[in-house]
């Protein structure tokens, strides 16, 4: 089974730039984008052109902001948007599909913002969205994917000095919020497989940043370990273009 993760910034903006070759490319058995931006008349309107998948998404109340989908090609059992938390469900940032022998979740976590505005909103959230998915992992083995809006390691930030603390995705709130996935027994994936490598998944689109690589890992697939020796491989995609953030994903036999 192969999966993707990929935060599209706009579902209706990437459309124009190839996506549906894209996603033909990747040839993924499930794709969950983040940032979708749009209702869900809308989003099924984008990707109508897309066959041999379902399509399954939960908006904002705001028009134009956050949103998640999952297209899968086998038909999910059950699908549970939100948290069951209404000061983070208004926002549309979570959907889960439970197939048989796991949960497939899909993320896009609030960004802290311009001056750390939202950072304690951020820590909340941290701490109730670990809780749910541990609800979750008691239950069956859990594969979280998304963005994450944090780079949890060094390695995980092209200038990590000057961003320490200072700006929205590198703090030592959010990093210890992201360890403590780590400590409740998720894995993650690509580090799991690459514990040197350099890679990054999100570019600004200020000073020609992708151009030279100076970016950030903060797009994820964390999976419980019980699954970790079911992953063939992880990777990270940077070739792809047409969003700020490239596509991430594991190949996994279930």
């Amino acid at each position: 089974m192969k999966i993707i993760s990929w935060n599209v910034n706009g579902v209706r903006a990437v459309q124009s730039k190839g996506f549906a070759e894209t996603l033909a490319l990747l040839d993924a058995d499930c794709i969950l984008l983040q940032e979708t931006k749009a209702q869900a008349d809308q989003i099924d309107k984008a990707l109508e052109g897309i066959d041999g998948y379902r399509i399954y998404s939960n908006c904002a109340e705001r028009k134009g902001y956050s949103g998640v989908t999952i297209l899968s090609r086998k038909e999910p059992l059950q699908v549970i948007s939100d948290i069951g938390i209404v000061e983070h469900d208004r926002e549309g940032r979570v959907i889960v599909a439970e197939f048989e022998n796991f949960f497939l979740l899909n993320v896009y976590v609030p960004n802290s913002g311009d001056a750390l505005a939202r950072l304690d909103y951020r820590q909340t959230w941290d701490l109730e969205f670990l809780a749910y998915c541990q609800q979750l992992q008691s239950k069956k083995p859990l594969i979280a994917c998304g963005d994450f809006n944090v780079a949890h390691r060094e390695i995980d930030i092209a200038r990590p000095k000057p961003n320490y603390n200072k700006s929205a995705g590198y703090t030592q709130v959010e990093i210890d919020g992201f360890s403590r996935f780590l400590d409740a027994g998720l894995v993650d994936t690509f580090r799991h497989f690459h514990p040197d490598t350099v890679a990054y998944s999100w570019w600004s689109f200020r000073a020609g940043a992708r151009a030279r690589n100076v970016g950030w890992r903060i797009d994820y697939v964390l999976t419980s370990e019980a699954l970790v020796g079911k992953v063939k491989q992880a990777f990270i995609l940077p070739e792809i273009h047409g969003s700020d953030h490239c596509p991430v994903g594991i190949e996994i036999d279930l």
